[in-house]
């Protein structure tokens, strides 16, 4: 379903070119749940740009559902991103003006979906994700566990092709970051195919598969044994 093939990510800082991704080759197939961990610096973050959408890579190519995307035009990008993918953020990314059913709504909108469609399958993934009484609530409203699962309901509510995490727990306390990954695991068990970048092995231990990067290049691809 998803397959990076020898992609390489070069930046330009000034005189000096930085080699972020060096030949970076795997697949994930629909339905893994795939952590992808690294120190600062391995290039972590800008595989899940490129898994995103939110980059090209220098070199490679990158299929995703059988398309080739590595080189697909911004406009093009955009619109793989808003049907094929559901983006969860470390810092919620909830726009605060309003409630938490209009923030659910939004990519629906971008979509072109009618306004009555948009509200039922916005309530009916914020039901999934335990959020059917904060409705009406703004995010200033709620609890940061709060936040994490309405972003997760934005994440869903298009049935994207790949739900990607970034750091999902890092601005939440332990109770509530195990919360959200009971969460993701629950996806995961229903069919979803999950990609989470994370520094933090007990977000990881909930992933089927790790692949660790070092200084742009895979250094392990293991399967672990998923205890959850």
């Amino acid at each position: 379903m998803l397959e990076i093939k020898k992609i390489t990510k070069i930046y330009k800082m000034g005189e000096v070119l930085v080699n972020a991704l060096r030949g970076v080759s795997f697949h994930i197939d629909k339905g893994q749940f795939v952590a992808i961990m690294g120190p600062s610096g391995s290039g972590k973050s800008t595989l899940m740009h490129i898994i995103g959408c939110l980059d090209h890579p220098t070199e490679g190519s990158f299929i995703m559902d059988g398309e080739d995307i590595s080189k697909v035009n911004d406009n093009k990008l955009a619109e793989i991103r808003n049907k094929k993918i559901g983006f969860v953020f470390q810092q919620f990314n909830l726009l605060n003006r309003v409630n938490i059913l209009n923030n659910i709504e939004v990519p629906l909108i971008y979509a072109g979906v009618n306004s009555k469609k948009r509200k039922n399958l916005a309530k009916q993934v914020l039901e999934n994700v335990g959020l059917s009484n904060r409705l009406k609530h703004r995010p200033n409203e709620i609890s940061g566990g709060e936040k994490q699962r309405a972003a997760i309901a934005r994440a869903l509510v298009n049935n994207p092709l790949i739900i990607l995490a970034d750091e999902p727990t890092g601005n939440l306390d332990s109770k509530n970051g195990e919360e959200i990954m009971k969460i993701f695991n629950k996806l995961h068990q229903e069919g979803h195919t999950i990609i989470v970048v994370t520094h933090e092995l007990e977000v990881a231990k909930y992933a089927q598969r790790i692949i660790h990067l070092h200084d742009g290049l895979i250094e392990n691809d293991e399967v672990i044994e998923n205890v959850f």
